[in-house]
């Protein structure tokens, strides 16, 4: 499943081609994707500009001119691919996944601008839909999210609040949109394993004086993330062309057995299931 840094690569991937372009073409090749398009999903996008393409938590949106905003959301396997006349692109290709098959081009949009951005999505998880700009915000998919990890609005204090009295491990708070919107299982990882915060404490027993260095770990992790082009992206080249996985940094995630990145630590990384998901911890400097 991507997470934050995996989407906000696909919208800067995006933007260059779709943002304040007017859509000259739009075609669905099916009725649904994970759920239906919405009533006259072609009709209300075909002709409409694109004023901005913006990313909320894991959602991409496109704003249009008339009122309403394009929502999507990848799923599991969602994908795009970008045609020009100079040639095709493929902004946030997952690292396992094979190359696009035709049969899975799902959607299509033409730009003004000889942009071509096509859709595919072979697991078909992923979905799309146009709301009233205006009423976003109030919106079920939106309406309980918690703020962006990296805006202002996620300080030390709300975290510290969110852990108090909590008998959950603070990987679980992590993972709950409401608290902070986009985090995922691998950032977690990665996060409380550099802060040296224990997955499985309850949160409420974790001192504020530990808490308060995680938000800025928090968004260190993430800005490296987004800087490589994600974990599971394989199409993003540094300038001497070496390819920028974030997962060859990872100092815990998929590192089961392997010593611990964190200075002065001789522990190793364990992985553990925790609420159905891999949980990678050192267990010497994570107690």
């Amino acid at each position: 499943m991507p997470e934050l840094p995996e989407v906000e690569t696909v919208r800067r991937g995006l933007q260059p081609v779709l943002e304040g372009q007017r859509l000259s073409r739009v075609e669905a090749r099916r009725a649904d994707l994970r759920f239906p398009f919405p009533d006259g999903f072609v009709q209300r996008l075909t002709g409409a500009t694109i004023e901005r393409l913006e990313r909320r938590a894991k959602y991409l949106m496109a704003v249009l001119d008339r009122g309403e905003t394009l929502v999507m959301h990848l799923g599991m396997s969602g994908r795009f691919e970008i045609a020009r006349p100079e040639g095709s692109t493929r902004p946030g290709e997952f690292h396992y996944a094979p190359d696009p098959n035709p049969k899975h081009a799902h959607v299509v949009f033409e730009t003004d601008g000889g942009g071509r951005v096509t859709y595919y999505d072979p697991r078909r998880f992923g979905y799309m839909a146009l709301i009233e700009t205006e009423t976003l915000a109030e919106h079920p998919w939106f309406a309980g999210l918690g703020p962006e990890p990296l805006s202002d609005a996620f300080d030390a204090q709300r975290l510290i609040d969110a852990f108090a009295g909590r008998k959950q491990g603070p990987k679980t708070l992590l993972l709950d949109q409401r608290v902070v919107a986009g985090l995922g299982n691998i950032y977690v990882c990665e996060a409380l394993n550099r802060a040296r915060i224990s997955p499985f404490k309850p949160a409420g027993a974790i001192k504020p004086a530990q808490i308060k260095p995680l938000v800025g770990i928090i968004r260190e992790v993430l800005d490296e993330a987004i800087a490589a082009g994600g974990s599971t992206l394989r199409d993003y080249a540094a300038a001497d062309g070496a390819l920028g996985y974030f997962q060859h940094r990872f100092r815990a995630y998929d590192r089961e057995g392997e010593p611990c990145l964190n200075e002065g630590c001789k522990g190793v990384i364990h992985r553990e299931v925790q609420a159905g998901r891999s949980t990678f911890f050192c267990s010497a400097c994570q107690k």
